[in-house]
């Protein structure tokens, strides 16, 4: 006999893991190796050729190459579009479930997934330590949803996943582990590029930048960060973090006040 769903029972979820990557050899195993609880994981490169795609594909991942890079939002979309079944979980390749969140998203998926989406916290290392405090905690984010109840949105680089109006999300207490920076180094180049993106996509929505950006919203960034969410108790990490967190928003609107006229110019 069929469950019932008016009785509280449902049939097993079937899941599908996505993923988008691109040059991640040295972390994508470990990202797909801890969706083995879905039952296909679907990785979308952008073109790599450090070895991301044979790895992936070795691992049992479907791969499927989609390029030139559209966008992180838009490469999330086309992700969960590509996947065989209608509840997904998404990681990024720098990103892995836990063995904690692993298990209790079998659990659920066995008794039957409700509802349009579950959110989860991100455990951040940042420069060899997880941190605890500051903007990088709990940092939830919704991974585990119903595609046809949630997409992908938001502005780049900056993605979040929107769930559609009345849409019940869950929250769960076991979290994603992201290794989020390499080094130091990795830290700089990311802020760099996602700033280029940031000021370009809030151009075309007309965004314009003034002095208050510029003079206000870093240190208020800082102080956010450091003292309101306590990231002081995260020692030379959490000071750091709140430093390069005022930083990327003053070189966002910094490059947003400068973009009108270097197109003008061109």
């Amino acid at each position: 006999m069929a469950p019932d769903p008016l009785a509280g029972e449902l049939p097993p979820t079937r899941l599908s893991g996505c993923v988008i990557s691109y040059q991640e050899s040295d972390r994508i195993a470990d990202c797909v190796r801890s969706l083995a609880f879905c039952d296909e994981v679907v990785v979308i490169d952008s073109g790599s050729t450090d070895g991301t795609r044979e790895l992936a594909a070795q691992l049992g991942a479907r791969v499927v190459t989609n390029q030139p890079f559209p966008g992180h939002r838009e490469q999330k979309q086309f992700a969960i579009e590509q996947a065989q079944h209608d509840w997904v979980f998404c990681l990024d390749a720098d990103e892995r479930a836990t063995p904690a969140l692993q298990a209790r998203v079998r659990e659920l998926a066995l008794a039957g997934l409700r509802g349009a989406a579950y959110e989860m916290p991100r455990q951040n290392h940042y420069l060899g330590r997880i941190v605890r405090a500051g903007l990088f905690w709990p940092d939830r984010k919704i991974r585990l949803f119903d595609r046809r109840q949630a997409k992908w949105g938001g502005t780049n680089p900056h993605d979040r996943v929107e769930v559609v109006q009345g849409g019940a999300i869950e929250r769960l207490g076991e979290a994603i582990e992201h290794l989020s920076y390499r080094n130091f180094r990795h830290h700089l180049r990311t802020i760099d590029s996602f700033t280029a993106i940031a000021a370009r996509a809030l151009a075309a929505e007309g965004r314009r930048a003034n002095v208050f950006d510029l003079l206000v919203r870093p240190p208020a960034v800082f102080v956010k960060s450091l003292v309101v969410k306590r990231g002081f108790l995260d020692g030379w990490r959490g000071f750091l973090i709140a430093a390069m967190a005022a930083y990327t928003d003053w070189k966002k609107y910094w490059r947003l006040l400068w973009l009108p006229r270097t197109r003008r110019a061109a």
